[in-house]
């Protein structure tokens, strides 16, 4: 696992690090929650360990800053045996559990044996979705593997949840910068101002709330990758600066007229016709090009027929385990379910129904009620209505793809529909959208 390790005290930071890297854990540290939030954002590690008496700053307001720099994120703190009831007041607002001091390396491994099984399943997931039998997935995983080694900028198209940061994250871990930081920037989860300042830093008082210097996702990611995740999103005036970057590999913090170099391999995503938004005016043509030195398109889950179902029994068992289910396999009518659904959601669809059929299973195997409403709904059914006799989410679901298929951009959608862009950026990425 990759984990950080949170403590004002160096000492125990290093005693923590020395136990967890001989028991083949890869360990960060900080011994500030500002820092910590910069390191969660910048390469989000598998668990955060975490105190709560962090000098003169609460560890649970770190620990609410670390659930807002990376939604879900496992957290486990860490506490005298006098501040208990702090503990669990931090499970409360969203910690997996505590350690208590003083603690022995096996309670550490003990710690780890628990909550070690959700990022190994996720790993194990996402190596799934790298197996392939049809030949048009093949064809995609030979071009970015042959050119994960050089420092080439890769473009990777493809629908929503197919799975493009997974390969992002593969051609990371095949390049000689494989030991380097794994960075991603979310560029629809951000205001155009936000966005500059996260992707480049800022400098104390570049603008009202800086109150301290910030490096910025580019700065992170020197020596590694930087992965810019839906890319079409990009706010306009800030695609001239994405340009520099990509072109020349230099850059600006936000308020400093200082000129910085980044020693960066730039991997980018889209879902978005780029051809057709050049066209609109929405997205720059020499950008474009710039990304698409190697550009290849990841077919939708319903082109890859011949994956569905080993897919689904990989996911099944990685799940089973996470939540210590003896679960065997789907019953046949589940199997069928899952091999005519037509996974508009791609990878990221099928992941959820999964999980959530796990969760909900009461045998030993999946069976067609334990799937979700949309998964077992005809296509023909796929159009849902207000007042028909199906659950508010396929509602929801219905009407933001609707407003998306119409809107030429993430903020014009958001507009309609009355929500700011990163609350529907987490409900495209909830319902596989």
């Amino acid at each position: 696992m990759n984990i950080l390790v949170v403590d004002d005290e160096a000492t125990l930071r290093r005693t923590i690090r020395t136990t967890l890297e001989s028991q083949g854990h890869t360990v960060a540290e900080a011994a500030t929650g500002s820092l910590a939030v910069e390191r969660v954002r910048a390469s989000r590690p598998d668990l955060v360990l975490l105190d709560l008496k962090l000098g003169r700053e609460s560890g649970l307001d770190v620990l609410g800053e670390l659930h807002t720099a990376a939604p879900g994120i496992g957290v486990v703190v860490i506490t005298a045996h006098a501040t208990i009831e702090t503990a669990v007041e931090a499970i409360r607002r969203g910690a997996l559990d505590y350690l208590p001091k003083p603690f022995t390396p096996q309670h550490l491994a003990d710690l780890l044996a628990k909550w070690g099984g959700g990022a190994r399943a996720d790993r194990d997931a996402d190596a799934a979705v790298l197996a392939s039998a049809e030949p048009a997935m093949r064809q995609v995983l030979e071009t970015v593997f042959a050119v994960a080694p050089s420092d080439a900028t890769v473009l990777l198209r493809g629908e929503s949840g197919t799975g493009k940061g997974v390969l992002a994250k593969a051609i990371h871990a095949r390049s000689r910068r494989a030991a380097g930081p794994f960075v991603t920037v979310h560029c629809p989860s951000l205001s155009a101002e936000l966005l500059e300042s996260d992707l480049f830093g800022h400098t104390k008082g570049a603008f009202t709330g800086a109150v301290r210097d910030t490096v910025g996702k580019v700065a992170a990611a020197v020596g590694g990758t930087l992965f810019l995740d839906e890319v079409g999103d990009l706010p306009l005036p800030l695609q001239p600066k994405l340009l520099r970057l990509v072109q020349d590999r230099t850059y600006e913090r936000v308020g400093e007229a200082a000129v910085r170099t980044a020693d960066v391999r730039i991997v980018a995503a889209t879902n978005r016709d780029l051809e057709a938004e050049v066209a609109a005016g929405r997205f720059r043509e020499d950008l474009l090009y710039r990304l698409n030195v190697i550009e290849v398109t990841v077919p939708p889950l319903r082109e890859r027929r011949a994956d569905v179902m080993p897919l689904a029994d990989h996911l099944l068992a990685q799940f089973a385990g996470r939540a210590y289910k003896p679960l065997t396999g789907f019953t046949p009518a589940a199997r069928e379910v899952i091999r005519r659904h037509h996974w508009p959601g791609n990878v990221r669809e099928l992941r959820n129904a999964i999980e959530r059929a796990v969760l909900l299973c009461k045998g030993t195997e999946i069976d067609v009620p334990d799937l979700p409403p949309a998964v077992l709904a005809p296509p023909s059914a796929a159009k849902v209505a207000v007042g028909e006799g199906v659950p508010i989410d396929a509602v929801e679901v219905e009407h933001i793809r609707r407003v998306l298929a119409a809107s030429p951009t993430l903020e014009d959608a958001a507009r309609t529909l009355g929500i700011d862009p990163s609350t529907l950026y987490r409900k495209r990425k909830r319902y596989g959208l």
